[in-house]
């Protein structure tokens, strides 16, 4: 019996200091590289968009001439298209305008048209009509908070967003102010940061304030998140109520990348760093490392990694694919991108002698169907 599966393109977009780049392959092993895209522009967020049965290409680009904006692409980056007004602009009465855009997430298949972006100056944004227009939410902006947030080390970035499969909850982590969430679909916002230690503010333990570096949920286990702080990693199971510190187990408690299984509970990655005063690889020894346990145990995994490495990996040049088994992608301030098609087993270079590599965001979509003998 001959049946029919569908062959799956994956993609892997490098963003950097100076362009973006597209790495395109049909079995996650031999990759071809393209680009620059946007030469000499900085590329800090990308999202991916697979819904809808379209793949669109959503980019954060910041040009030193331009500006920053959100361009998008619906053919793979042969043709880009911008809003003559641009995606993201302040309203006037907020006497603010964009500096970078951190983050762009797509929400839930259920809401195809439904698009998230973080920005700086610290604020979160959401559109409609499939990340063309953005509107500013204006209960984290108007939060009583926010004279208080400050810059990290990188600038003050809204980093990461995390939305539930209900749209209802839904998840801020920000340099420097740590993890605030709603629970009304973005209506009001409350900082959720006890048990993560700010240890270099006089209260090492207040109520907002924390450098919280990254933040992931758990794909199988509602309720559970993962953050990466300045120092520490930990896990909540109530909804970032209360944190729980997962370090055991690592070489070091710092770095900025926290990853989630797309499906399996309890499995995430993290890059650790030797501390922020250093920040490179322990030992110059670059390693992912793997919890299968939501942090009980980790496993460190650096087949196919170079022995020798000083760089570092900031928080969006990693990623998880969808497809089975996960694939794993990381790019490094050295210009180096990694790809492993077995959750972190083996890894191989995909790019190397790039810009230093701001982003990396990886997906799969139907190529082709292929008759196969099962």
């Amino acid at each position: 019996m001959v049946g029919m599966v569908t062959a799956h393109t994956h993609i892997v977009a490098i963003g950097t200091k100076k362009g973006l780049w597209l790495a395109t392959s049909q079995d996650r092993k031999d990759w071809t590289l393209t680009g620059p895209h946007f030469l000499m522009s900085e590329i800090p967020s990308i999202g991916i968009d697979t819904r809808s049965g379209r793949t669109r290409l959503l980019v954060g680009v910041r040009s030193e001439h331009w500006g920053p904006t959100v361009v998008h692409s619906d053919d793979l980056g042969a043709t880009w298209t911008e809003p003559e007004q641009g995606a993201i602009r302040f309203p006037q009465n907020t006497d603010a305008a964009l500096e970078r855009i951190w983050q762009i997430h797509p929400d839930s298949d259920s809401r195809p048209d439904v698009v998230w972006a973080g920005c700086e100056p610290i604020s979160v944004w959401k559109s409609t009509d499939g990340g063309e227009h953005f509107e500013l939410n204006r209960g984290l902006w108007d939060h009583p908070h926010r004279s208080e947030w400050g810059a990290g080390y990188g600038g003050a970035a809204a980093h990461s967003i995390l939305v539930d499969h209900s749209g209802e909850k839904v998840h801020v982590a920000m340099s420097t102010g740590g993890v605030y969430s709603s629970l009304d679909g973005g209506t009001s916002w409350a900082p959720r940061n006890a048990g993560i230690s700010a240890y270099f503010m006089p209260d090492p333990d207040p109520e907002f304030g924390q450098c919280v570096h990254k933040i992931a949920a758990d794909a199988a286990v509602d309720g559970r998140l993962y953050a990466q702080n300045h120092h520490g990693v930990y896990r909540s199971d109530n909804d970032a109520e209360t944190w729980t510190s997962i370090a055991a187990g690592l070489p070091a408690d710092f770095g900025f990348v926290m990853l989630t299984h797309p499906r399996r509970a309890g499995t995430a990655w993290v890059i650790p760093l030797k501390a922020d005063g250093e920040r490179i690889p322990p030992g110059g020894r670059l390693a992912v490392h793997r919890t299968d346990d939501a942090g009980e145990t980790w496993t460190q995994l650096d087949a196919g990694l170079p022995d020798r490495d000083f760089n570092s990996v900031l928080r969006d040049a990693a990623c998880v694919d969808s497809v089975e088994p996960a694939g794993v992608y990381f790019g490094t301030r050295g210009g180096s991108v990694f790809a492993s098609d077995d959750e972190g087993g083996h890894f191989s270079e995909i790019a190397s002698h790039l810009p230093d590599v701001l982003c990396v965001r990886a997906a799969a979509f139907p190529a082709a169907a292929s008759a196969v003998k099962p």
